[in-house]
């Protein structure tokens, strides 16, 4: 049996592959794995193309779902990204949040992290940065984003309670979260839960949909809601790799059930109102923050 090491190194191993390969190779299969498949599957993957904010270059075809468009963010949020690749869902973000906000996106893959920082250098953008290192030891501090998104990355991290208990650390009293994710309903057969390739394709590493819930009410957040929910089927093409054909029609016929669902929670508690202000009000304010009045410095 793996160890969440294991796991771990067999998701950064694929990962940091993905980042290197074309869009069409990341979408041939569920979640950007890398089966091999006769046909060009998205049966995950959503459209972002109509997305205001949309680089196509930090799209590499992966997820499943739109969180930032549930997100609810305001201008001049601070919002995180977990799992953030190649900038894909920050990009989109930064457009909501503008350039009084912040973005930060943070990812395990070194690949993942230089393709994002290329992108964002590339389009100019210096509200929003790159961290590298795993969201279930997040390198942010305490209360500090106002608004999470994470898609299709949760089901990849071996222990999610650890990880939403760290979006509960990292948020502010008064932030939320948006997430898509991969949840079940009902068990896959044992061969599909132990493959490593179905693990990284997001679906092995998936739990059952009210265990997923469960974390989240434990972790301390409130008024949970599931914004959007679809049921994800996996292709013939792909079952026959690891099910024999009545295996196929006894899975299917099943009542197993595989979605992706995009989950809003909030961490209750008050807090400070942003100021809103403008570029020329911060240039023209007379008091410098390193005046002999202020001591600030």
């Amino acid at each position: 049996m793996k160890t969440e090491k294991d796991l771990k190194k067999i998701v950064k191993d694929k990962y940091s592959k993905i980042a290197t390969q074309d869009k069409t190779v990341n979408a041939s299969s569920c979640c950007g794995s890398t089966n091999s498949t006769n046909k060009v599957y998205s049966i995950m993957m959503e459209d972002y193309s109509e997305t205001n904010g949309y680089v196509e270059d930090a799209d590499l075809g992966l997820g499943c779902g739109l969180p930032t468009q549930f997100a609810k963010i305001e201008e001049g949020d601070t919002v995180i990204d977990l799992g953030s690749g190649a900038g894909n869902d920050c990009f989109v973000a930064r457009h909501e949040t503008g350039r009084f906000g912040k973005v930060i996106g943070v990812d395990f893959t070194s690949e993942m992290i230089n393709k994002a920082r290329t992108n964002a250098e590339k389009l100019g953008y210096n509200n929003v940065e790159f961290r590298e290192g795993d969201i279930d030891n997040m390198p942010v501090n305490d209360n500090v984003a106002d608004v999470i998104v994470s898609n299709c990355v949760l089901n990849l991290v071996p222990n999610k309670s650890k990880v939403i208990n760290e979006i509960f650390r990292v948020l502010k009293p008064g932030g939320h979260f948006s997430i898509s994710d991969i949840v079940l309903v009902g068990e896959l057969p044992k061969v599909l839960r132990d493959d490593a390739e179905m693990y990284v394709g997001c679906v092995a590493g998936a739990i059952q949909k009210n265990e997923y819930l469960n974390h989240i009410k434990e972790a301390g957040f409130k008024n949970i809601t599931i914004q959007k929910e679809k049921i994800i089927s996996i292709p013939e093409d792909i079952l026959i790799t690891y099910l024999s054909k009545d295996e196929i029609k006894e899975y299917v016929s099943g009542e197993v059930g595989i979605f992706s669902i995009t989950v809003y929670a909030e961490k209750l508690g008050n807090f400070k109102q942003k100021p809103n202000l403008k570029l020329s009000e911060l240039e023209s304010n007379s008091t410098s923050c390193c005046s002999s009045e202020t001591n600030c410095c």
